[in-house]
């Protein structure tokens, strides 16, 4: 992965994005991580001098407010943002939601595990896949 690329991490549950940030680091990530709290935050990020355009986006689902599948589709429709990869990353298993996720244009859905070590081991081999990845 680039390593000026930013990793937006959008979650509601501040311990599971604290996390994701954890596992991301211990598994050599340097990249600067932003997390955001709602969908709203990393729209206004997104539309703000402050967005670089190279970022990946780590994106939940079931958040309050807004959900994730309409803050996708809004990063998505939007000729500014629609190059960002996307990566699901959510409880919900859900086969119909994940196929609209995918129609919408997330790049991945990942299921975030329930027990605590099958998640730190999910964000790990996260973490491996982005090391190698290209972001645009």
């Amino acid at each position: 992965m680039d390593p000026n690329a930013t990793i937006l991490v959008v979650d509601d549950d501040p311990g599971h994005a604290r996390l994701v940030e954890k596992n991301l680091r211990r598994s050599g990530i340097a990249n600067a991580i932003h997390r955001f709290g709602s969908g709203a935050e990393v729209l206004a990020f997104l539309a703000s001098p402050q967005y670089s355009s190279q970022a990946l986006v780590l994106l939940d689902l079931n958040m309050p407010g807004m959900h994730g599948q309409q803050v996708l589709a809004r990063i998505k429709n939007d000729a500014h943002t629609r190059h960002l990869p996307v990566i699901v990353l959510t409880t919900a298993e859900d086969g119909a939601e994940m196929r609209r996720c995918y129609e919408l244009g997330c790049n991945f859905y990942l299921t975030k595990p329930v027990h605590y070590d099958d998640f730190v081991a999910t964000v790990h081999k996260l973490g491996l896949f982005l090391s190698i990845v290209a972001i645009p």
